[in-house]
C-alpha cells in the first residue's frame, strides 16, 4: 500500500511537469487546447488534436520520435525542432498530455 501512496503522487507532478513543458514549448504552435489553431500552427499544418479520429491515426511511437528528434515535411523541411535534453519519460508524459486534448 506505501507503493501506491508514493506513486499517485509522483504521477500527479509528473502531469503538472508535462502540462507546463507543453505550455512552455508546444503550445505556441499546437494551442493550449491542442487545436493548432494558432498563428503558427496554422502556418506549419499543426494538427487538431482534440480531435478523437486524429488522435486515433497518431501512434504514441511516432509522437514520441517527433518530440525527441523532431519532424520534417516529405520535402525534408524542418516542421518541428527536437526537444533538447528531454527524456523518454517527459517525452512519455508529454504525449499523455497530448492525449487528454481528446474529445
Amino acid at each position: 500500500m506505501l507503493v501506491v501512496a508514493w506513486a499517485v503522487p509522483a504521477l500527479s507532478a509528473c502531469a503538472a511537469d508535462a502540462k507546463v513543458a507543453y505550455e512552455q514549448s508546444c503550445a505556441k504552435c499546437h494551442g493550449a487546447d491542442g487545436k493548432g489553431d494558432t498563428k503558427m500552427g496554422k502556418r506549419l499544418g499543426a494538427k487538431d488534436y482534440s480531435d478523437p479520429k486524429v488522435q486515433a491515426e497518431l501512434k504514441d511511437d511516432a509522437a514520441l520520435k517527433a518530440i525527441k528528434d523532431g519532424w520534417k515535411d516529405k520535402d525534408g523541411k524542418i516542421m518541428m525542432k527536437p526537444a533538447e535534453g528531454i527524456s523518454d519519460n517527459d517525452a512519455k508524459a508529454l504525449v499523455a498530455h497530448m492525449r487528454t486534448f481528446k474529445k
